[in-house]
């Protein structure tokens, strides 16, 4: 029989063990907040830079029209640079989405075995790649091959920077996909792409548009592979296999010029390019991931 004096040291040693782990609990969440904070911190700090320096360069000639002099009372616009990106980011994800997610399935799905452990290796080196070594390779395997810098050079280089961010995520994004679901598609007699396709995708959308999403920001900050890839040029879109312009080489480029005009164009060429990102990562998520009843799906039996 437990004693009420035993009863009363119980009492008291479950109430002490919770105060601890309580103030434990307080002091991790003040570490973790800290920690979020210091991170808020220098990311708000140049987000108001760009704002503040980029804001009034803003106007519809600035948006629309080709460079002009720089340091001159009509110093142009950077429209081609807007078409450009916009370009490159939209051929690219052509190219890199669906082979990235491909390869994602492959290593998730298929890829318990020493080649899917190959590729994996392989993907995990190529994402820790330098981005200039990619553009050179993009220079010397398609400008040099094709004799011109060219829009497609530059969607060769930043399909393969793409490539391994989507892989990895992919891959991650399937296998938190409880396994239950997969048996119970193959209990019901659905074909294995139909399982894929149908009901493991469809549950791991939302870390799929992640993963997307990541490496389209990743691109479209990119320069140094377009400085060997596009090369830049002052004209809206001639042909695919003519030089073109982006947001990143137009920054680059006005960042070398001692003018303050330059200067203000380039904070503006900026901070346009923040706005295309984050309305591309808005977008993309309303499209995809406003019906979160999404992981909900219908199949009949055989797929």
């Amino acid at each position: 029989m437990i004693t009420i004096e035993q009863r009363a040291e119980f009492r008291k040693h479950f109430r002490n063990n919770i105060s601890s782990r309580q103030a434990m609990d307080k002091i991790v969440k003040g570490i973790v907040f800290g920690c979020v904070a210091l991170a808020i911190i220098p990311l708000g700090s140049i987000l108001l830079e760009v704002v503040r320096q980029g804001a009034p360069a803003l106007s519809t000639d600035f948006l629309t029209q080709e460079p002009g002099a720089i340091g001159s009372d009509q110093p142009g616009g950077i429209g081609p640079a807007i078409q450009g990106t916009l370009m490159l980011i939209g051929m690219s994800s052509l190219v890199g989405v669906p082979v990235g997610v491909l390869g994602g399935i492959f290593l998730s799905e298929y890829g318990n075995n020493r080649y899917g452990n190959t590729i994996r290796f392989f993907n995990d080196v190529l994402a820790e790649f330098p981005t200039i070594v990619i553009g050179l390779f993009a220079f010397i395997a398609i400008v040099l091959t094709f004799g011109s810098f060219s829009i497609i050079a530059g969607t060769f280089a930043l399909s393969i920077i793409m490539l391994p961010i989507i892989t990895r995520t992919t891959e991650e994004s399937l296998k938190l996909v409880p396994v239950t679901y997969r048996e119970a598609g193959y209990a019901l007699g659905i074909k294995r792409w139909t399982v894929i396709t149908r009901i493991l995708l469809t549950s791991a959308k939302s870390g799929l548009v992640t993963g997307i999403m990541l490496s389209v920001a990743r691109i479209a900050g990119e320069t140094a592979p377009l400085i060997f890839t596009i090369l830049g040029s002052d004209n809206f879109f001639m042909a695919f296999d003519q030089p073109m312009d982006a947001l990143p080489l137009r920054i680059w480029r006005l960042s070398l010029l001692p003018y303050d005009s330059a200067t203000m164009q380039g904070w503006g060429a900026a901070l346009v390019l923040i706005l295309i990102v984050l309305t591309l990562n808005i977008g993309v998520r309303y499209l995809f991931l406003r019906k979160r009843g999404g992981g909900r799906f219908r199949i009949t039996a055989g797929g």
